[in-house]
């Protein structure tokens, strides 16, 4: 029931697809507990989803319903499902691909700019370019595909 929740910013993906929904466990005294991890803090959307997992809970007729929020591990993009994955591509949103590993020790400073290739979730074509960082959320940039002259929105890898 918590897993059938929606995204309030992707409504295709439900809070589960996201791997926003942590987990959900049923203390020996009847409450019930879900684990949210936000996609970033400060996320403007938890709020709704807190409310919404908890209305879902209640709705299903769990009396005492407590939803806490876990910050570590942070979420990464890597966390989508491979059906999450498939419901943004079917939505024309590009799915991220794996999320950067940081070597132990210093992080170097690269100041050349990065090349990334984004296939186009409408026809597939890896001939794109980025538009704008920023979309309508912050965990989206905007691009378009060259190939079918088609805007698309990016879930950017974190």
């Amino acid at each position: 029931m918590a897993s059938t929740v929606p995204d309030p910013e992707l409504p295709m993906l439900t809070l589960a697809d996201l791997g926003v929904l942590r987990d959900v466990e049923v203390g020996a005294d009847g409450t019930v507990v879900a684990t949210l991890t936000p996609t970033y803090s400060g996320c403007p959307a938890m709020a709704e989803m807190r409310a919404a997992v908890a209305a879902r809970l209640s709705d299903a007729g769990y009396a005492r319903v407590e939803i806490r929020t876990l910050l570590d591990p942070p979420w990464t993009t890597d966390w989508i499902s491979p059906e999450g994955r498939r419901k943004l591509a079917e939505h024309g949103i590009a799915p991220p691909g794996p999320a950067p590993r940081p070597a132990p020790g210093p992080v170097p400073l690269v100041l050349s700019p990065t090349r990334r290739e984004v296939a186009c979730p409408l026809c597939g074509s890896a001939d794109t370019e980025e538009t704008s960082r920023f979309g309508a959320t912050s965990c989206k940039a905007l691009w378009r595909c060259r190939a079918c002259r088609e805007p698309f929105e990016y879930v950017k890898e974190i």
